[in-house]
């Protein structure tokens, strides 16, 4: 991972600001988190977490995690939003995905912007990685970093 200086910083504000706006958008009842996916300065796909098709019958936001069967890997219960994001990317700007860069943000019940962790989703990793996304961007406190998404895989599967 390598931070941002306060240029680079300054150059990708408008696209935190975008990928803030679509996790206003999440209605995961567990947390809030918005994907945007960029190439050559352009958003070219967008996503939130909520659960798949937003429908209520898969809600399963305030099941306790310990209540899944031990087979469940993801005990998440939503669509994650880099998923959608990619996903929206594949269906409306699919050549354009080779290189592109994904920013994350996690909000909270305020949307107020928290501090990402380490990378540690192998799902979203290893989708990023197979389908060409060049580099994760997430907000830590000492800064925002920028993964290589080899890296981002690597370390996911680390945590």
């Amino acid at each position: 991972m390598r931070l941002l200086n306060r240029n680079e910083e300054e150059s990708i504000n408008s696209f935190l600001r975008e990928t803030i706006e679509v996790a206003k958008k999440a209605t995961c009842g567990r947390s809030k988190c918005g994907a945007i996916i960029v190439k050559d300065g352009i958003i070219i796909g967008k996503g939130f977490n909520s659960p798949p098709k937003e429908l209520e019958s898969q809600r399963r936001c305030l099941s306790k995690k310990s209540e899944y069967d031990l087979k469940v890997t993801d005990k998440t219960c939503c669509i994650h939003a880099e998923q959608r994001a990619m996903f929206d990317t594949l269906k409306l700007n699919s050549e354009e995905i080779l290189g592109s860069i994904l920013y994350f943000i996690r909000l909270d019940e305020k949307n107020e912007i928290m501090y990402a962790g380490k990378p540690y989703c192998t799902i979203c990793s290893k989708m990023a990685l197979d389908l060409g996304v060049k580099e994760f961007v997430l907000m830590h406190e000492e800064g925002i970093g920028v993964y290589n998404t080899e890296e981002y895989n690597n370390l996911s599967f680390n945590y």
